[in-house]
């Protein structure tokens, strides 16, 4: 974690203030490595957060079975990974109202019609979970006035540059110098 401040004490206390959001989040174990810029003089906060690998996010297909009975004109899933089911109904609940699912057991859900083609859905996806976290780690950490934010993010780096004015280039360019040296270019 490196925080660039010409006020040392400044960086110290940002630096606090990081770990102890991190903390709070639990994002610690998620994150490789941080890039910080705060400078005062110019209202400018830039952070750069690199991300730790993920696992591949998760299919329907791959935590249930889906059949269509033809005679009864039904859809019928049968739960594998029972820690997904909150993630499937959620999923179900945007297609579908909660009346037309039917849940005979714990284990087993019922859709009329043919509906197979939900085995591609992605139920879970570890890594826009961590980036959905990580944002939130963000905007705990922007002082409370910088309303203008610049998301300059790539896949595994997260990096913002926040003020209260116009964003100079200068900024930019001390985002990217960011994303840089975290993607080891």
């Amino acid at each position: 974690m490196l925080v660039e401040c010409y006020d040392e004490r400044g960086a110290e206390v940002y630096e606090i203030i990081i770990k102890q959001i991190f903390q709070d989040l639990v994002l610690g174990p998620s994150v490789d490595d941080l890039r910080a810029y705060v400078n005062p003089d110019d209202p400018v906060f830039v952070l750069a957060i690199k991300m730790k690998k993920t696992s591949k996010a998760i299919t329907f297909g791959e935590v249930a079975n889906l059949s269509y009975v033809k005679a009864d004109d039904i859809t019928r899933i049968i739960i594998d990974n029972e820690n997904y089911l909150p993630n499937i109904l959620k999923q179900l609940w945007k297609r579908f109202s909660r009346d037309e699912i039917y849940q005979p057991n714990r284990y087993q859900l019922e859709i009329e019609g043919n509906h197979v083609d939900l085995e591609t859905i992605v139920i879970d996806d570890p890594h826009s979970n961590l980036q959905r976290r990580i944002y939130d780690a963000i905007f705990r950490i922007l002082p409370e006035g910088f309303k203008i934010i610049k998301d300059m993010s790539t896949d595994d780096i997260i990096a913002v540059v926040a003020t209260d004015e116009l964003i100079a280039d200068a900024w930019i360019e001390k985002a990217n110098e960011y994303i840089a040296e975290l993607s080891g270019k």
